[in-house]
């Protein structure tokens, strides 16, 4: 099964009627995708109120990818919240508690920094992420080259296999130490995640600049792009039972349009989203 979808689900202005509130443009999203990144719990631990409205927003087959918080994967800038990372691991644990409950927790995304590279130390780190983290479903991000290079390529694929870790293959820009080559090769038979990070060199360069997020993700993937993607695809769902993809090139609002462009390359059509609501002109 391949599902697609997009990182949020508040910023796609194709999707969302402009007349929606913010509190029901989760329920406009289902309509369109099965799968969601739930990206706000990068930033902060949600509470489990906001986990209970969003599975309740959504239809039941419905799946949520979340993203681990960002004292868990060192991106975090001075000290973390918490009183140690037992207890902020066991936060973040407890609020995926409504997923879990209602069956709607596909994975949870570890993306790392591109500061974290291979070394012994950090492997270590892996490891012991993946023992707290327990039986659920967990996807590893890298974002420094060295885990991909020549030495330690197999070997990294092969400690991602025996940790159970979900292979997170990237489409991103190709721009020296803070960049991984697309590697397709899932690391589980159940699952294999894929996150379209557009090909933008210039803004993946820019990270100091103010507004270096707006740039990062600014592009569009064009026809043949999405039809070689498509290709690849098509042979990690001959390898892999589930496969996910998650387009994260939205700076300009293009993630849910190649998204949806590419659910017609594969000719997609999914059953069972949630109702879409009709714009003033329809209702009339």
């Amino acid at each position: 099964m391949i599902y697609i979808g997009v990182t949020g689900w508040g910023d796609h202005d194709s999707l969302i009627l402009s007349k929606i509130s913010s509190r029901d443009k989760l329920k406009e999203y289902a309509g369109h995708f099965p799968i969601v990144e739930v990206d706000t719990a990068f930033y902060a631990v949600q509470p489990k109120r906001n986990a209970e409205k969003w599975v309740k927003d959504t239809p039941e087959g419905f799946q949520f990818i979340v993203k681990a918080y960002q004292g868990m994967t060192g991106h975090q800038r001075g000290d973390i919240p918490f009183d140690n990372r037992k207890v902020m691991f066991q936060a973040f644990k407890d609020s995926l508690e409504p997923y879990i409950e209602h069956n709607k927790l596909a994975m949870v995304l570890f993306q790392f920094p591109p500061w974290f590279d291979c070394k012994r130390e950090n492997v270590d780190y892996l490891r012991w992420c993946r023992q707290e983290m327990g039986d659920l479903p967990c996807a590893l991000e890298f974002r420094h080259q060295s885990w991909f290079a020549a030495d330690y390529r197999q070997n990294t694929l092969a400690f991602m296999k025996s940790e159970k870790w979900i292979h997170s293959i990237c489409d991103e820009p190709q721009s020296g130490e803070g960049s991984i080559p697309t590697v397709l090769e899932p690391t589980t038979e159940e699952q294999v995640l894929v996150r379209f990070h557009g090909r933008n060199v210039y803004g993946w360069q820019k990270r100091n600049a103010e507004n270096w997020r707006e740039v990062r993700y600014l592009y569009r993937y064009n026809q043949q792009e999405l039809e070689e993607w498509a290709v690849h695809i098509k042979k990690l769902a001959k390898e892999c039972k589930h496969v996910y993809l998650l387009f994260n090139n939205n700076s300009g609002g293009d993630a849910a349009d190649n998204a949806k462009e590419m659910m017609k390359l594969l000719e997609i059509t999914y059953e069972g989203l949630a109702p879409k609501q009709l714009d003033l002109f329809n209702e009339i």
